[in-house]
């Protein structure tokens, strides 16, 4: 997960605009914050990003441009 937040900006909306590399990159940041941090909220956006990870992916670029970081990360 903070290796997500730690690439520059340019890099992570590249990530994120790519369709494929998008929802690989939208599981394993989320799993891995589940992972370390827990949380029902957390397990409900994992399952969310499982299923509708390249919709999730296109929410998260727009997110990313404004606060560098993905949403309910």
């Amino acid at each position: 997960m903070t290796w997500f937040n730690k690439l520059p900006r340019l890099v992570q909306i590249i990530m994120l605009l790519i369709p494929g590399v998008n929802w690989v990159t939208e599981l394993v940041v989320r799993w891995s914050s589940f992972a370390k941090r827990g949380g029902l909220f957390r397990f409900f956006v994992c399952l969310f990003v499982t299923v509708f990870g390249l919709v999730a992916g296109w929410i998260d670029v727009i997110w990313v441009l404004f606060t560098k970081h993905l949403l309910f990360q």
